[in-house]
């Protein structure tokens, strides 16, 4: 069921049939381990969208002229495993009309059912923690499993970004993976590991994640989990605005907006910059 709100991001006012992108808000933030908040990141996400100019120069695209529809948010339960179904239902149908989802969270357990949706080749997140337990407080479905979620879902080919948080079995699990720590980030420089992954994701069809909480929680305090010592919006942009064109689907998650506005901010901004650049590499003539 979907729950239609007063906010939809700012210029996504095409109808649903005509649209080539669909955003939904999947407010949920049942598992927390720390701070709780994040179902109201789609929210503010929607809220700051208002800020800025629909015009993208770095592309030449005018948001308000591409055809993106805002579903609202999903109406979820309290169970994680229900949530998860749920969002593995609605983004089917997305993908089934053959339109390209943007899911906004809500915490991080959300994007198993947005994955299991698309059932793309190769899972990209961007995130400070490895996600990567079995399972965590007693339940599989959490969002400090996230990523094993994907895994266990049959996406083994998996490239994580930002990471500076984990346990020692997740580390050594980590080592079937592609993993890219913050502080190897900054070392190699963005535009470097920008061309790692290109080339890691070759062909395949990918799909894109991103936690707010890659970013180094000095700079964007408004998250659930806040690490510090992360990488910086710029960062974080740089990414997104190269992988989009190979991206099948996205979702921006684990904002929580207890801070002035400036993580919901910098998430509104690279939502656009994914709708721009994938539209600009597919569509725009």
């Amino acid at each position: 069921m979907i729950q239609l709100q007063s906010t939809l991001f700012a210029d996504c006012e095409t109808p649903y049939p005509a649209s080539r992108y669909v955003l939904l808000g999947a407010p949920y933030d049942g598992t927390t381990s720390f701070r709780p908040g994040t179902r109201f990141g789609p929210r503010a996400i929607r809220d700051q969208s208002y800020n800025f100019e629909p015009y993208i120069p770095e592309y030449r695209v005018d948001l308000s002229e591409l055809p993106v529809h805002d579903m609202g948010d999903l109406d979820l339960p309290v169970v994680a495993e229900a949530v998860v179904g749920l969002v593995e239902e609605a983004v089917i149908g997305i993908v089934h009309d053959g339109k390209v989802p943007v899911l906004l969270g809500g915490e991080h357990t959300v994007t198993a059912g947005a994955v299991r949706a698309v059932q793309p080749d190769i899972y990209v997140v961007c995130d400070a923690h490895l996600d990567l337990r079995k399972e965590y407080r007693g339940a599989e479905y959490n969002h400090g499993c996230s990523t094993r979620l994907v895994y266990e879902g049959g996406i083994h080919e998996i490239v994580i970004l930002g990471a500076r948080s984990g346990t020692k079995d997740q580390y050594e699990f980590a080592e079937k993976l592609h993993l890219y720590s913050a502080d190897e980030i900054r070392t190699m420089g963005m535009q470097a590991v920008i061309t790692d992954v290109k080339r890691i994701i070759g062909s395949k069809k990918a799909y894109l994640s991103v936690d707010a909480d890659v970013i180094d929680g000095c700079l964007t305090p408004g998250l659930g989990t806040p690490e510090p010592f992360g990488i910086t919006p710029q960062d974080v942009r740089e990414l997104v605005a190269a992988l989009a064109p190979l991206s099948v689907a996205f979702d921006y998650v684990e904002v929580c907006p207890c801070d002035q506005g400036q993580t919901a901010s910098v998430a509104a901004q690279i939502v656009r910059v994914f709708l721009a650049s994938h539209w600009s590499a597919h569509y725009l003539r």
